[in-house]
Parts: C-alpha cells; sequence; structure tokens
C-alpha cells in the first residue's frame, strides 16, 4: 500500500512513550519516513519556578523516549529532535525544514493548548502541511459519551454508566509500531548534539531521584507491577494515606510515559472477573476522561464556577484573608491532618487523593477562602498538575462545580483524621515535632491534657500553631455564605402592579 506523504514528524507532547502511541503509530502507516521532535516549550516554562519537578521528570522522560527510539531504529543517528524554544513557532520552522509533509501529534484540549494548535496549523497549512492531531490521552473526548439527547454529562454516574458500556465494542489497541525500524529516519546532522541539559534549559535537580519518582516507560511499568498484586484491595486501602493503596501512575498519566488505555483494558479485564477493586480503579480513570469532556465542553470553568449561582460567593479578602491562605500553604493551621497534608505537597509533589479532599474543604469551607487559591498553589506543587481534574476537584470541594458534593457538606478535619489515621502514622511522618502524642491526641492537639502535651514536647503556639480558626465557627459561616450566594441568584419578587 503506497504511504500517503513521503516525510511525517511526531510532535511528543502529553505522550512521552513507544508502547501504544497512536500518533507515532498513526505516522508510521501514513508515511515513507518519519522524524521525531520534542519541544522544550519556552511559553510554559518561562511561567515556573527553577527547581520543578516536573521538568525534570520530563527531561529524564525525553532522555528515555530518544534512547528508545534510537534502539528501535537500530543506529545511532535515529532518534529524538530535541528543541528549546516557542513551539508555536519552532514546529512549523523544524517541520519546513525537515521537508515534512505533515506533522501528527495527540489532541489536548486545555484552552492555552487549542490556541498553540490552532497557530500551529495555521502556519504549516500556509507551507502545504497537513497538521494531523489524534486522540491518545483518553479513552473518550469531547462528545463521544453524552446523553439521550446529545448532550454532555454534567453528572458522574450516568456518565460512568454510559462510559462502561462504550467500553464494551471499543478495541484498545495497542497501537502497532510497524516497520518503525526501517521507517524512523535518521537526524540532519545539525541534530546530531547532545540532548540539552537541566541546566541549559534554565532549571535546577530538585528530590525528585530522593523521592525515587523515576521518570519515562520503564518506571511506569515498575509502578504499575508494583501496583497490581494490590489491585485487589485499591477499593478499602485507597482511603488511608499511611497505607500504601494507590498506584502512584498520577505523574505518568499526566506527561503519557504509559498509556491510558492499557491501564483502562488491564482493570477492566478484572473488573469484568468481578475483581472490587478493579471495579473502583476503572471509575477513577473514567472521572479523568470525565473532567477532560467537561473542560471541553465547558471551558468556562477555567477561572469561574461551574454553577454560574456561585459567582456570587463573597470569599474572605484582605490581611486576614492572605495570612490564613499563607498559614494553610506552610502546613501550619493547627490541624494536624491537614498540615501533614501540605507537607506532604510541599516536601514531594504528591498529595494523596482523600487529602486532597480533606485539605481543599478546609481551605475554602473553614477558612472561607476562594477555591481558585488553592487550585492555584495545587497546579504549581503537584507533580501530576493536570489542569482537568485539578480544576475538576477544586471545583468538587468548592461545591461550585458540576456534580460536586452539596454546600452544606462541610469535612470535619478532626473525624476525618481519625477515621482514615486513626493511628497518626501519616501524621507523625510528617509533622515529627507531634511524634511522640497519643493516637487520640495527635489528631486535635489544643484538646489534649497539659501534662501530655509536655511529656511529648509540643509547645503549643511554638513548635506547633494553635487551630487558626474554630470548626463549629468556621461551618456556621461557610452556611452563611454559600446561602447568601444562593438567595442573590435568585430573581427578586415582582411587586410592580
Amino acid at each position: 500500500m503506497q504511504a500517503q506523504f513521503k516525510t511525517g514528524l511526531v510532535w511528543f507532547r502529553r505522550d512521552l512513550r513507544l508502547h501504544d502511541n497512536v500518533a507515532l503509530s498513526t505516522a508510521l502507516a501514513e508515511c515513507e519516513q518519519v522524524h521525531c521532535v520534542f519541544v522544550f516549550d519556552t511559553a510554559i516554562l518561562s511561567a515556573l519556578p527553577k527547581h520543578d519537578r516536573r521538568v525534570e521528570f520530563i527531561h529524564g522522560a525525553v532522555q528515555e523516549l530518544d534512547a528508545s527510539l534510537r534502539q528501535v531504529a537500530g543506529h545511532a543517528h535515529a532518534g529524538l529532535l530535541v528543541a528549546h524554544g516557542d513551539a508555536q513557532t519552532l514546529v512549523p520552522e523544524i517541520a519546513l525544514a525537515l521537508s515534512a509533509n505533515a506533522v501528527y501529534c495527540g489532541r489536548d484540549y486545555e484552552p492555552a493548548a487549542l490556541n498553540r494548535d490552532a497557530a500551529v496549523e495555521l502556519a504549516l497549512s500556509g507551507q502545504g502541511i497537513a497538521f494531523r492531531t489524534v486522540k491518545d490521552h483518553v479513552i473518550f473526548e469531547r462528545m463521544e459519551v453524552v446523553t439521550q439527547v446529545g448532550k454532555p454529562y454534567t453528572v458522574f454516574t450516568p456518565y460512568w454508566r454510559a462510559w462502561l458500556a462504550r467500553l464494551e465494542d471499543t478495541p484498545l489497541g495497542p497501537c502497532r509500531l510497524d516497520d518503525a525500524e526501517n521507517m524512523l529516519a535518521a537526524k540532519p546532522a545539525a541534530w546530531r548534539n547532545e540532548l540539552p541539559s537541566l541546566e541549559a534549559l534554565g532549571f535546577e535537580r530538585t528530590n525528585l531521584s530522593a523521592l525515587h519518582l523515576g521518570a519515562g516507560e520503564a518506571a511506569a511499568s515498575a509502578l504499575l507491577a508494583d501496583f497490581w498484586p494490590r489491585l485487589e484491595r485499591y477499593d478499602s486501602a485507597r482511603d488511608f494515606p499511611a497505607v500504601k493503596g494507590p498506584s502512584y501512575l498520577g505523574v505518568h498519566l499526566r506527561f503519557g510515559t504509559v498509556s491510558i488505555r492499557q491501564l483502562v483494558q488491564l482493570a477492566y479485564e478484572q473488573y469484568l472477573a468481578g475483581n472490587q477493586g478493579a471495579k473502583v480503579w476503572l471509575s477513577e480513570l473514567a472521572w479523568r476522561d470525565f473532567y477532560v469532556q467537561i473542560l471541553a465542553n465547558f471551558p468556562h470553568v477555567v477561572g469561574h464556577p461551574f454553577k454560574a449561582a456561585y459567582n456570587n460567593v463573597q470569599w474572605e479578602e484582605g490581611p486576614t484573608a492572605l495570612a490564613l491562605f499563607e498559614a494553610w500553604c506552610q502546613g501550619k493551621t493547627g490541624y494536624p491532618l491537614v498540615d501533614a497534608a501540605m507537607a506532604q505537597i510541599n516536601q514531594t509533589g504528591y498529595m494523596h487523593n482523600r487529602l486532597r479532599m480533606v485539605a481543599g474543604s478546609f481551605l475554602v469551607k473553614h477558612l472561607g477562602i476562594d477555591w481558585r487559591w488553592g487550585e492555584a498553589y495545587f497546579a504549581e506543587k503537584l507533580n501530576d498538575f493536570d489542569l482537568s481534574a485539578n480544576n475538576g476537584g477544586w471545583q468538587w470541594v468548592s461545591s461550585t462545580g458540576c456534580d460536586a458534593q452539596p454546600y452544606f457538606r462541610i469535612f470535619n478535619p478532626i473525624t476525618q483524621s481519625e477515621k482514615f489515621d486513626g493511628e497518626g502514622k501519616f501524621i507523625r511522618r510528617y509533622l515529627p515535632q507531634l511524634g511522640q502524642l497519643g493516637k487520640r491526641a495527635i489528631h486535635a492537639p489544643w484538646l489534649a491534657k497539659p501534662q501530655e502535651l509536655t511529656v511529648a514536647k509540643v509547645v503549643l503556639g511554638e513548635n506547633y500553631p494553635h487551630p487558626v480558626i474554630d470548626h463549629g465557627e468556621a461551618r456556621a459561616r461557610t452556611l452563611a455564605r454559600y446561602a447568601q450566594a444562593r438567595d442573590a441568584d435568585q430573581p427578586s419578587a415582582d411587586t410592580t402592579q
């Protein structure tokens, strides 16, 4: 079968792997020869701190991807073209320099990415080069799972049922890389230099290696192998932060060093076999699709509540609000589970999912801080930051989003701590100054007897803060805050005659 194009260029982005890569597979099927490129995009990197674990993770994944491409091609001059600059400008320039007839990449659904891709497509079309985007990092995208009247779902449970039904008839791959060894083109001489170092990109080493957070497909495969024997217990273990319950594959899904189709296929097979843990994990993977399609269909969620009524919420402002926000960011609220959660994200770039809900709810519904402040903080800190999931999670805890918890559901950080970290193991790990407190006092040190605090060497106000707010007071303020917003959204009575 004759190829459609002589030369193709695969632009790697959120798919830093060879296995089951749709863009690469499509290019190999349609072109006589294929080049591959990754751009360290300054439009993204310029906004990041110099110690950013995500950049170091990507850098490591790119190095592995380059080596894998050279291994498959079987010659030293194959591999990944790596550029550093504005991708919107560089990709069309590189495609033209390579005499590429088509550029291939996985679709991205974030507003900034859509704008970038529209500009790239326009530039390429002016050069007579095709721009081919493919679905890769979700199972079902924007309008593939819709209601009977053709509308996008805004509630997860019916979406989950429809998602599962659609999955029954959906082949999940993997995509083939036929004849890749003969079709991966050698890099032009000008591109045969070493990959740029992390420092050359303007970034510095982090504690990534100390966290044993490996980058690339090999690390993702190792995590999956470690998780697989634990899958059956996932439904019961996933809520306890001191227990090794999650898969820890979030950052690999975010940057595509593992295939979502591979994970869903494995989970789905176990779900059909009656594995309850697999069912819950599969639903978590479906939540990921759900939030992506919410972002794609309702882009106003970026910066605004999904539910317009909650535009009226009067959040705390001024110096007091800023001080409370800083206490939350630094893990100094006086509520141990919240503070331990913030210590975890600050030290590791990871936060357990149960704690994301507890810490998020505390910021919004105890401190009265705008959820967008917390969303931005998590966006800066999380290794696995993904706009759709982060936005969906914050709108969920703040009750402003689709299918969110009701505004009157307010997590009690003490009972959450007692229920999900009963022995205080997680708290002791991240708040060692509380390590000698008993398993009851550790959840609320301010309620402990003075003698117990003395024996445990805990001095409230010195080595651990007093609570910044009382739970009962916070609950009353929150109920009033949301009720006022809901009332403001109701049309006033028409008294005209």
